[in-house]
């Protein structure tokens, strides 16, 4: 009994200090708190206002156990009603902008931003649009986030169903906040604070915070309905996770870390789920920035220092440098730091931070302790304290009390005393967002499309279900969730749309939804037949399942399990093959699904009633409760769960199978017609592929145009795909009136031919025979009789005779053209081009399936999902070639805009826009399960990465790079996607054995590891896509697969813009003790210190620019191995200088390859046949005249590339002396 006065008497103490150091500075009419500085007098702070809030709920929780006292109950409410007040005023001023919250989901963009401050008495906008960094992401979660706790706790801030709208559509403002740069918690962007908004870890990771716990909230608490729930999607917090992981321990691209960041990685957050990475965000922040009075906000912050011009509200980057050292310290963190230490339950670091607060805090009034906004040094003692940082005496200055720390302090001393715990304060338990989870078990549920399907399924041991019997569940696509959740939020009052984006992820489709008392399941995603070409390759089909699979079980952290259905189509489970079975591949897959374990994911497999009670479900059931839901869409779910689906009626001829006589049929000179557009344009410029144009490999038994004259077509499925259920009006076409296959065919020797085809014919064919790659330009075009085409439409059913002729039209006349095949109304050319690309996907015909793709303007929306990945995971992304025109993607952009983006840059080349879109789509993939292979890869350089393709493709297959060109169009999705793992990888192509010597092989690999290529390797040779040549010994060495290995491994990192570990921070410490460097003819000066910070992301990108400049891969890497030796020499010869000059790396390349070739010339080496001959300098061909020899050796050892670079440092920078080669190798 003893001790519970004194925790009542500790109770009012620091009731007392609420209200004599907090609520005073409260407006009486709105309960907003107004900033206590004089300049901004009724000017309230969203950020300021919520945490300020913080320490009266804690209070209000403190006497909310008092509540038997009836002296004490009183007070609980007062506190609690205080709060819920502040709450609401800020909503309200939210609900004001309401416009610019639908605005900012469509732009995205600063002028449309909530506003971080308004009036603390009108609850309007204090400032303009313009005249304050308003996007503050942060500020928007830390509300959401604290709105969250408050409601699980008992207050009802929320009243109506409006109000439950609009926060809803506040969660769609911060949903994508891992893409949105904004002006961060400090308000001012970069830190030049030139106004220009970065990405910023603080905010994304508020965000992702806010989001978990908004999710699936009722925020009428024990009272509320259906109506009242939120709902998040959870692949935006999964992306919100993913990029604050690559992120940490950095704040943004020009902070290398921010004190800001505690917040996130503990109280009130806790939005960091590894403790490794907490632990090393806390050490650097503590390390970098903890002083004696606090910590300082970033590095080189110049806010309030002695040396800040106050007349401005901007810096120039080189005066950044004079703030080194003398960064004000914010008391503000200390708080931060003790709560910490509570929360990690570590007694001793929460003794030394409350130590170190009240060796910082001033005695106010009535005694009570206020905490400072910060301490600056004075004028005086800023050459001392530059000399020996954190030596001289600082003073308090700014807000006093600085309402933020005020708060964090009183809430941290109560978390000390033990008046309230630590659960009341996070009562949604994200403090246990470390604890370890079990291993997730992946439901997958395996659904046939049909009878068929099901019966070959079963004849492998495989039991499957019919769609059609998958009652009472309802199974759609993953499209059609997408249009449920855009229907959240809508609200007419205030002219709310609800969500905008209709991408659905596939934790998502990953769930059980209640609907109007219904189970709907939903397919991946990446399942969804109609949307694009490469779900028709079963080899990527199977491989993605497996990733995805993979992608679930890690990304999973929501009770129960994920559940994951795969319907399939007889088209999608059989290959072009005569029997029609279901691949190896796929029946392997499916018994390791079935078997429990599948490439490092546990699974169980079953019927979709069997996971009913393991399964997460979800609850939509506003959609037939709000009346906010768009009437159209109610029609929709009706019509998807009753509706009948129309087939839809090709127009063209489809054929079981074709002999080679059949095969000729049709006139010659109509057959490959389409081949001419078959091959992806090459770089003129490119050394390395112009040289195996030239000298070629061995002579093909192909035609010129790529294609095997003897091809015969495979076989297809006559399964035409579904349409799609979201299709209001299905297109029923007439029965076609081509020929049925069935019917004989007549050969067109015996059949007659009128004049006028004759005629048509040899027009045409004289004109063919003539016609480069690009004919549409041509004037003898206007020859050809079209009509006469059109009719040879009708008496073929072979695709490449109908692709022939089709796409002759399309060049000719255009995708509008009518034909009017079969004497029907409107059949134009682009119709016929689709029936092409549905037909060619099926068959697997993979250059047409690109080529008339490309004409369609194919996109997917996975092409966005793509690109974002990799942008958010901070990689610069450049498509197109650097010597003909490259451009920058710099923003994550709808698929529209992309493929726009895209065909700007490569022009008509119809398949190299498609092989860019998956390149694209496969480094998407990549960097989200494997991030591994980016390590240390800045920029993403497509085009040459293409390139880098093309020229291992003509490598291993020993053909020109123009026939590699052509080939890589022929390579199946799935081919193409090992082929850049295996580049990506670094795993090398070498000759097979002499009996298979066509064949590409992997060095030194297991054979897990070479299945991919083995199988590529396999396909590829039962393609035929290459002749077997009998004159393989007799090539020449530079045609050699084991020569010049180094030379590659140079070109496809120098493509990769691979650059050794740490190596921008060496580059910055180089510069320090230099004046410059001259790369590749570009400077990297010394200036660049001043303006950044030895591990700034700002700084890398400079470097990178730079480098990127060099057109020649294998001589960028060269200028990484010479700027690599030059910071050797740097921290080996600390007390040297490199000269008062610019260091020129590009002379000490020449320099190490002048004396490569001395040597070579004294050891009669194989430059004698090349640079080292009189009249033959040049001769091998090297870019920026080094000997290919030079470029093809290995870079250590006594004649490394290394030990030449130290020697040529030596002769340019002679004061260095000659010991540096020993040390550095």
């Amino acid at each position: 009994m003893s001790s519970e006065p004194t925790k009542l008497d500790r109770l009012n103490y620091y009731t007392r200090a609420v209200y004599k150091t907090i609520l005073i500075y409260t407006d009486p009419v709105t309960g907003l708190f107004c900033s206590p500085v004089p300049s901004f007098k009724g000017h309230a702070w969203v950020r300021d206002n919520v945490y300020a809030v913080h320490c009266v709920w804690a209070l209000a929780l403190a006497y909310r156990k008092l509540a038997d006292l009836d002296s004490y109950r009183p007070k609980g409410y007062e506190f609690e009603q205080i709060c819920i007040k502040v709450m609401r005023s800020l909503l309200t001023c939210f609900m004001g902008q309401a416009s610019k919250v639908e605005a900012f989901k469509k732009s995205q963009s600063p002028k449309d931003a909530l506003h971080a401050k308004y009036s603390a008495r009108h609850l309007r906008p204090i400032v303009g649009d313009q005249d304050w960094g308003h996007l503050q992401i942060d500020a928007i979660s830390i509300y959401l986030l604290t709105l969250a706790q408050m409601t699980a706790s008992g207050l009802q801030v929320v009243f109506s169903l409006d109000e439950v709208a609009f926060v809803q559509n506040l969660v769609f403002y911060i949903e994508h906040a891992y893409r949105i740069p904004d002006y961060g918690i400090w308000e001012r962007g970069d830190k030049t604070n030139h106004g220009v908004p970065e990405l910023n870890a603080t905010s994304i990771g508020m965000a992702k915070a806010a989001l978990q716990a908004l999710n699936g909230l009722d925020l009428f608490g024990s009272y509320g309905s259906p109506s009242s729930v939120i709902h998040v999607m959870t692949d935006e917090i999964e992306q919100c996770d993913a990029v604050l992981r690559s992120l940490l321990p950095r704040e943004s691209y020009s902070k290398e870390t921010d004190a800001g960041l505690l917040s996130i990685i503990s109280y009130p957050a806790f939005a960091v789920g590894d403790p490794s990475q907490i632990s090393t965000t806390r050490v650097t922040i503590v390390d970098k920035l903890q002083g004696k009075y606090g910590c300082r906000r970033f590095l080189r912050d110049g806010y309030r220092t002695p040396r800040e011009d106050p007349n401005r509200l901007y810096y120039e980057p080189y005066e950044l440098q004079k703030f080194e050292n003398l960064e004000c310290e914010w008391p503000l963190f200390f708080c931060y730091l003790f709560i910490d230490a509570h929360f990690n339950n570590n007694h001793e670091k929460a003794k030394f931070y409350r130590n170190c607060l009240d060796q910082v805090v001033i005695k106010g009034e009535d005694d009570l302790l206020i905490v400072p906004e910060l301490y600056a040094l004075s004028e005086e003692n800023v050459d001392a304290e530059i000399r020996e940082p954190h030596s001289q005496e600082r003073f308090p200055t700014g807000a006093a009390p600085f309402l933020w720390a005020q708060s964090l302090y009183i809430l941290g001393c109560l978390i000390e005393e033990g008046l309230i715990k630590l659960a009341e304060m996070d009562p949604l338990n994200r403090r246990l967002s470390t604890d370890v989870r079990p291993d997730t078990v992946v439901q997958v549920a395996v659904l046939a499309e049909d009878e068929d399907v099901r019966s070959k399924l079963a004849a492998q041991g495989i039991d499957v279900e019919l769609v059609a019997n998958a009652e009472p569940f309802v199974v759609l696509p993953a499209h059609i969730l997408g249009r449920m959740y855009a229907q959240m939020g809508r609200n007419a009052k205030m002219n709310l749309t609800g969500r905008r984006s209709m991408d659905v992820g596939l934790l998502s489709t990953s769930k059980m939804y209640i609907v109007e008392n219904r189970i709907f399941v939903f397919t991946p995603q990446f399942l969804d037949w109609s949307r694009f070409y490469l779900t028709h390759d079963l080899n990527i089909l199977i491989d993605t399942m497996k990733s995805e699979l993979l992608y679930v079980k890690t990304t999973w952290n929501v009770p129960g399990r994920p559940l994951v259905v795969f319907v399939f189509s007889s088209a999608m489970v059989t290959g072009a093959t005569e029997d029609k079975q279901v691949p190896l591949g796929m029946i392997g897959a499916l018994k390791k699904i079935k078997s429990g374990y599948l490439s490092g994911t546990r699974t169980v497999m079953g019927r979709i009633g069997d996971f009913v009670t393991t399964s997460c479900i979800t609850k939509l059931h506003f959609l037939s409760v709000d009346e906010n839901v768009d009437p159209e869409m109610r029609n929709f779910l009706s019509g998807i769960l009753h509706g009948p689906q129309k087939p839809t009626l090709a127009l063209l001829l489809r054929r079981k199978s074709v002999s080679q006589e059949q095969a000729k049929v049709m006139p010659a000179y109509v057959r490959g017609i389409s081949q001419r557009h078959k091959s992806i344009v090459l770089d003129p410029n490119d050394v390395a592929l112009i040289k195996l144009r030239i000298n070629g490999g061995p002579e093909s038994r192909r035609s010129s145009t790529g294609r095997d004259e003897r091809q015969t077509s495979e076989d297809i499925s006559d399964v035409t795909p579904r349409a799609s259920p979201e299709r209001e009006e299905v297109l029923v076409v007439p029965a076609p009136l081509l020929r049925s296959p069935s019917i004989e065919r007549v050969s067109s020797e015996a059949r007659p031919r009128s004049p006028t085809n004759k005629q048509a014919s040899l027009t045409l064919l004289s004109f063919l025979r003539t016609c480069p790659y690009r004919y549409a330009d041509y004037a003898k075009l206007n020859e050809v009789q079209c009509t006469e085409l059109v009719d040879m439409l009708l008496e073929t059913d072979l695709l490449d005779e109908q692709a022939d002729i089709v796409l002759y039209l399309w060049a000719k006349k255009g995708p509008d053209w009518n034909t009017r095949l079969g004497g029907r109304a409107n059949v134009p050319v682009r119709r016929l081009v689709e029936e092409i690309y549905d037909k060619a996907s099926r068959e697997r015909c993979w250059w047409l399936v690109r080529y008339t793709a490309g004409l369609l303007k194919k996109v997917t929306e996975n092409l966005t999902n793509a690109v974002t990945a990799l942008l958010i995971r901070q990689k610069q992304i450049t498509i197109g070639m650097p010597t003909i025109y490259e451009e920058r993607i710099v923003s994550p952009l709808l698929p529209e805009e992309l493929l726009k983006l895209i065909r700007k840059v490569i022009g008509e080349d119809e398949c190299g826009i498609m092989i860019t879109q998956e390149v694209l789509i496969y480094l998407g993939m990549f960097i989200r399960t494997e991030p591994h292979l980016f390590t240390e890869m800045l920029r993403l350089r497509v085009g040459l990465i293409i390139q880098v393709m093309i020229s291992e493709l003509a490598r291993g297959l020993r053909i020109s790079g123009e026939e590699a060109a052509t080939q890589v169009t022929n390579l199946s999705p799935y081919e193409l996607k090992t082929l850049l793992h295996h580049i990506l990888s670094g795993k090398e192509m070498s000759e097979g054995s002499d009996e298979n010597t066509e064949l590409i092989t992997y060095t030194a690999k297991t054979k897990a590891e070479k299945t991919g290529i083995l199988r590529l390797q396999k396909q590829l040779k039962q393609r035929k896509m290459f002749a077997q040549d009998t004159e393989f010994e007799d090539m020449n060495p530079e045609q050699s697969i084991n020569w010049l290995q180094w030379l590659r491994r140079r070109r496809i990192d120098g493509a990769l813009n691979r650059v050794p570990p740490d190596f921008y921070s060496r580059i910055w410490r180089l510069l320090r003790t230099c004046e410059g460097v001259i790369i590749g003819g570009q400077v990297l000066h010394r200036n660049l210190t001043q303006e950044m910070t030895t591990g700034e992301y700002k700084f890398a990108l400079t470097v990178e620019s730079v480098l990127n400049k060099i057109p020649d891969p294998e001589y960028r890497q060269l200028m990484v191995e010479v700027m690599m030796v030059l910071t050797l020499v740097n921290e080996s010869h600390t007390n040297l200088s490199l000269g008062t000059g610019l260091v020129n790396a590009d002379n000490i390349v020449r320099k190490a390859n002048e004396i490569f070739l001395a040597d070579q010339k004294a050891q009669k080496g194989d430059a004698m046949a090349c640079c080292c001959t009189e009249g033959k300098k040049g001769a091998c061909g090297g870019a920026y005249g080094i000997c290919k020899h030079f470029y093809d050796s290995p870079p250590s050892g006594r004649y490394g590339t290394i030990t030449y670079m130290c020697r040529g440092v030596v002769c340019l920078v002679p004061q260095l002396g000659e010991e540096i080669e020993c040390s550095v190798s």
